[in-house]
């Protein structure tokens, strides 16, 4: 067994040889310097942190949108287990298995009547624009022809990719798949990762990490609930109404609005245009009728549905909702545009929860004080 003084001797010599070294070159002798270059340090972190958030912000969007996913099987789940008593494991299960079973009957469905209908989409809402700017060229209206040209061009390739992209739910993007997969495992076991972000956070502010986590995420779950439920009830009241008049393309339509009216505002506008050119290609009376439809469920939907939904959620102001979608949609594209009312939600709820904690540090300190003065 070796001595203590002997450890000490060798730690004593160690410690001769580092002095012996000499000072490092890096060392900034002066207290004050050394402070600034602290600062300096923590500026230019901040920075490329900010330079890296920019960069990366296109995939940080895919991870918001696989969390939007995850809360949406995650309340399915919840839903299904309220009525069956069975592990959370298989009740997710069960919610992707259904989920896929609609999705199969959807491309079933697009590929027979849907895609037939969304070929002959384009045409008919380029005749309508012709129809539309021969009216307006009657009644002394200066258009250029070229002009008028590109912008029917222009409307038909959106709406050509809009067909597109209803036609290709199926086609595997990339952006899509990673959604799918990142937010099934999320939705799998969302304890495990939320501990995984509170043990990267100070002791003392896991537990509000926690509680604002649990209040996003119940939140986020009604969100979704509620858009779902107005998703498929434009959807769904559209096309019978459409088909009872004998609108051409009923079935496209209506799966058009109800998938359009995921994104507030900006779908329902695009939904009510291409229902109405479509109703006006089977002349005036059918044409009035799309209007009285179109009219009828969103002011159903916007003074019964998302109200109900809105009490139980956070209450956005419309033009809140609308600047919001324009610029993600600038930023992102239709990621964005589709990703920015549950970003601007969640925004809220993280500055109601902050609001909270700042009126209970007031009061406490309101207390402290009084107790002080008596």
């Amino acid at each position: 067994m070796s001595d203590p003084k002997d450890k000490r001797k060798m730690f004593s010599d160690e410690e001769k040889d580092i002095t012996a070294i000499g000072s490092s070159p890096t060392r900034i002798s002066d207290e004050s310097m050394r402070t600034e270059a602290k600062r300096a340090l923590v500026w230019a972190s901040v920075i490329g942190l900010i330079i890296l958030t920019v960069y990366i912000s296109q995939s940080l969007l895919v991870i918001f949108g696989a969390m939007v996913l995850a809360s949406m099987i995650d309340g399915g789940a919840r839903l299904i287990g309220r009525v069956i008593k069975i592990d959370r494991t298989w009740r997710v299960v069960i919610v992707l298995v259904l989920t896929l079973a609609f999705f199969i009957w959807l491309a079933t469905y697009a590929g027979s009547q849907i895609s037939r209908e969304a070929a002959q989409l384009p045409q008919i809402i380029e005749g309508q624009l012709s129809l539309a700017i021969d009216w307006m060229d009657k009644q002394g209206f200066g258009i250029k022809q070229e002009d008028i040209k590109g912008f029917a061009g222009s409307l038909v390739s959106g709406v050509g990719t809009v067909t597109k992209a209803i036609g290709g739910i199926l086609g595997g993007l990339t952006t899509l798949f990673l959604i799918a997969i990142i937010g099934i495992y999320v939705a799998m076991e969302p304890q495990l990762y939320e501990r995984g972000v509170a043990w990267m956070l100070p002791l003392e502010k896991r537990e509000e990490f926690y509680k604002t986590a649990s209040v996003m995420g119940t939140t986020m779950r009604k969100l979704m609930a509620g858009r779902l439920v107005g998703m498929v009830f434009e959807g769904a009241v559209t096309w019978v109404m459409l088909s009872v008049y004998g609108v051409p393309m009923a079935a496209l339509l209506g799966i058009l609005t109800g998938l359009l009216a995921f994104i507030p505002n900006l779908g329902a506008l695009v939904a009510g245009v291409l229902m109405v050119l479509v109703g006006f290609s089977g002349g005036t009376d059918m044409g009035l009728y799309t209007i009285f439809v179109y009219f009828l469920v969103q002011t159903f939907d916007g003074y019964v549905v998302i109200p109900l939904i809105a009490k139980k959620t956070v209450d956005l102001a419309p033009a809140l909702v609308l600047a919001a979608q324009l610029i993600m949609g600038i930023l992102f594209g239709v990621l964005g545009l589709f990703l920015a009312d549950p970003m601007l939600a969640m925004i809220k709820v993280m500055l109601e929860r902050r609001a909270e904690r700042n009126d209970e540090t007031s009061a406490a300190q309101t207390e402290v004080a009084t107790a002080d003065g008596t």
